[in-house]
């Protein structure tokens, strides 16, 4: 197990520092497949410490006030909707294998939850991006923000910060915003572009359930009241909390109590009585 255990962490390492995104993709895709095949073993030379991550030249990395926003109906706006897709679920690929490699001490269910959550998000990336490709346009083409990552970077220390921060708000951010996407799409009937959204959306909520329940593993072993530490690394750690409306079936489904999504309306009301 202890072999097994590091061959993951090292395999997810190799693929995080994968720069090339359709090779960083199918690297996801094989470690899951190496771990469901239990041909992981140790490499006394794997490096365990956490790796930098790898990342194309393009798309150029700027701030989120400063990503152009164009009209769905135009090609260039069709193109740049769904470079923002494939944007999240290429840093969905890179958020995924740094929780597999970073935090060490973790049970091998841990390791395996987030591997196999690399490759779902690298099949939704492969997804996103071949389609895009044949519009005309390029993962790259478009400007995009580091906004995921920036979470990653800032919850690197903690694996209890970490599954709070970011897949039970930014990847949970995601099944709030995906019925307006769709929306988007129907509007000039793509269709094919909205079955993509399904397949990414149905995926997602495991994903936050993934997120959902190594945060209370974390909990549980320290002796914290998931909710109650949830909601106060919302209050000390976030600029603002997550705003409402909330995809509350899907939230449900992915890990969130009642009592954390009415406490996260309550949060979103205070914060706009003191403006």
């Amino acid at each position: 197990m202890a072999m097994a255990l590091d061959g993951a962490r090292a395999g997810a390492g190799a693929a995080l520092a994968v720069t090339v995104p359709r090779d960083k993709a199918r690297a996801a895709r094989q470690l899951w497949q190496a771990l469901r095949r239990d041909e992981l073993t140790n490499d006394a030379d794997a490096a365990l410490e956490p790796v930098p991550v790898g990342r194309p030249a393009r798309p150029r990395l700027v701030h989120p006030g400063q990503v152009p926003r164009r009209r769905i109906g135009s090609p260039a706006g069709h193109g740049a909707l769904l470079h923002a897709v494939a944007h999240i679920e290429f840093n969905a690929i890179n958020l995924a294998l740094d929780a597999a490699h970073r935090f060490a001490g973790m049970p091998f269910s841990y390791y395996a939850d987030w591997i196999r959550v690399a490759s779902e998000e690298a099949h939704h990336f492969s997804l996103v991006r071949t389609y895009l490709e044949e519009l005309g346009f390029a993962y790259g083409d478009f400007d995009a923000h580091n906004g995921l990552w920036a979470m990653a970077e800032r919850t690197a220390g903690d694996p209890l910060v970490r599954m709070a921060l970011v897949p039970r708000v930014l990847e949970a951010r995601g099944l709030d915003v995906t019925p307006q996407m769709r929306s988007r799409l129907e509007s000039i009937d793509d269709r094919r572009g909205v079955a993509i959204l399904d397949v990414i959306a149905r995926d997602e909520v495991g994903h936050v359930a993934v997120g959902s329940r190594w945060f209370q593993w974390c909990c549980e072993t320290r002796g914290l009241p998931p909710e109650a530490t949830f909601l106060e690394l919302i209050r000390t750690e976030l600029p603002t909390p997550p705003k409402p409306p909330f995809a509350t079936a899907a939230r449900l489904q992915g890990g969130f109590s009642d009592t954390e999504l009415r406490e996260l309306e309550a949060l979103d009301a205070a914060r706009r009585k003191q403006r």
